[in-house]
């Protein structure tokens, strides 16, 4: 059998890098897709050492830039012509109201936006693969988390509780639609929470400065390690009692019934056409 491929978003630390050592450990091939290419090598070292593989490789990837996700893509492709597994994992809070290089308010521009547009560059590895699989990290915080078309980017009224929860809520927006519209293939979609986990979402991209705004996420006592946090996302990505499931929401490896607001089709099919409008998809990449 041929090694299986996985990609990682945000592999740099946290989640990511401890999803990428843990894949690695069974077995896949993973590509780490970072926005800093010293952080990336860094974290390449680290997963390298702790998992014992040979198999893993960092590729530059900034969600916050639609035309380094095209470059990602477009390298990845030329490389492997087929996917496993993607494990859209790379998220952030901000303090303070930020801008990627399009003009997205930070939150929805990387956690929804930029894996939106790099998802489906890269739907036809995944279609090409036995069982390709998608892995979005979601978040509780959906539950207060509303979509707000008349001002998606938040520029009136910015505060990180609600951009974040318009993030995560996204998440699964993302999640129902894209796996209606892969139905008719092998692939997967499946989304999760994976607990109130002790990283570091809440530091400022550029500067590194911040603080952890994790609090309202869970009411938990304590931070879940990254290790732990990553045991949802690992199971969606490699067990085979969730090899036939698709479009559904996890906490701690069990699927959770969603709050009424995301389970909205017709909200769902409106955000998924904004989507595509935000990021310039072109017609031969829409589904």
């Amino acid at each position: 059998m041929s090694m299986k491929t996985a990609i990682v978003t945000g592999a740099n630390s946290g989640m990511g890098l401890a999803t990428t050592i843990q894949l690695a450990r069974q077995g896949y091939r993973v590509i780490m897709a970072c926005r800093s290419e010293k952080r990336g090598q860094q974290a390449l070292q680290e997963a390298l050492r702790e998992s014992g593989s040979t198999a893993i490789e960092l590729i530059l990837c900034d969600l916050g830039s639609t035309q380094s996700i095209r470059d990602f893509a477009r390298s990845f492709r030329e490389r492997y012509s087929t996917l496993d597994v993607l494990v859209n994992n790379a998220g952030v809070v901000m303090l303070k109201r930020q801008e990627t290089s399009d003009g997205f308010e930070q939150s929805i521009g990387i956690n929804h936006l930029g894996h939106f547009l790099l998802t489906l560059l890269l739907i036809q590895p995944l279609k090409a693969a036995e069982q390709g699989r998608i892995v979005n990290v979601s978040s509780g915080a959906y539950k207060a988390g509303k979509i707000h078309f008349d001002d998606p980017h938040l520029h009136k009224g910015y505060n990180p509780i609600k951009s974040y929860a318009q993030s995560k809520l996204a998440n699964i927006l993302f999640t129902r639609a894209l796996s209606r519209k892969v139905a008719n293939s092998r692939v997967t979609v499946n989304c999760l929470h994976p607990g109130a986990v002790g990283t570091s979402i809440g530091v400022d991209r550029n500067t590194g400065f911040g603080t952890r705004i994790m609090a309202f996420i869970g009411k938990l006592p304590f931070f879940l390690s990254p290790e732990e946090g990553a045991q949802t996302a690992i199971y969606l990505a490699t067990s085979p009692e969730v090899a036939e499931i698709t479009g559904r929401y996890f906490y701690q490896k069990k699927e959770q019934k969603l709050k009424a607001h995301a389970v909205d089709d017709a909200v769902t099919e409106r955000f998924w056409t904004w989507s595509e409008q935000q990021v310039g998809l072109k017609p031969d990449e829409r589904l």
